[in-house]
């Protein structure tokens, strides 16, 4: 396996997935900041010009969940359901993720940490309210859903995990204050289980 990554948010969850998996990696760094993404040799890679990408033999997978899906079923880890109807759980809580829960709390991330980074101009207040006020509302969803079980799906740890927590993860390592995720206990415990996790917390290749 090849995998094009960048030490950005969707590229942790795959990368932190494919250590625990103890898979056998190629790594190719791309650096987004200085717009590697957009140079012509990329375009065969990935036309959406996103990381991460992963080759595999001869095929090739974009978007993060559908890599971390087949890396667990590659690796026969139970990481991806086996049963029908708990794909399709899992699948129901992924896309919610997409959608609702990690759409706003990537805002969040963009405007206070990223465009810092790249220097692409201050923090939007009008974005950071409309997102914490989204953030609050989903995460309760899944604040009840976490209420009595250690992992999302009840069946035990899952590549739902991984993709949930991802961003939740990386704004406390870089101190997004203004991600209110104190304020659910159930979520905070959940993060400190995945911190548990040696590969969680290390996901990056050496």
């Amino acid at each position: 396996m090849k995998l094009y990554y960048c030490k950005t948010t969707n590229p942790r969850k795959v990368c932190a997935l494919a250590k625990y998996l103890e898979l056998d990696v190629e790594y190719e760094f791309v650096d987004l900041f200085s717009q590697a993404q957009h140079q012509p040799e990329f375009l065969s890679v990935n036309p959406n010009r996103k990381v991460p990408v992963l080759f595999d033999g001869e095929k090739r997978i974009f978007e993060s969940t559908a890599i971390m899906a087949h890396m667990a079923i590659v690796a026969d880890s139970g990481l991806w359901p086996s049963e029908a109807q708990a794909q399709v759980n899992a699948l129901q809580w992924l896309t919610w993720d997409i959608a609702h829960l990690s759409r706003h709390a990537s805002t969040l991330y963009f405007e206070q940490i990223i465009k810092a980074k790249a220097g692409i101009g201050s923090p939007n207040p009008e974005a950071i309210e409309e997102a914490v006020n989204f953030f609050r509302q989903f995460a309760k969803v899944l604040d009840d859903q976490l209420d009595g079980q250690e992992h999302v799906l009840d069946a035990g740890l899952s590549i739902v995990d991984f993709g949930l927590a991802c961003v939740m993860t990386v704004a406390r390592e870089e101190g997004l204050e203004a991600l209110p995720i104190q304020e659910f206990a159930n979520i905070s415990q959940w993060l400190e289980r995945m911190d548990e996790i040696p590969a969680w917390r290390a996901p990056w290749p050496s």
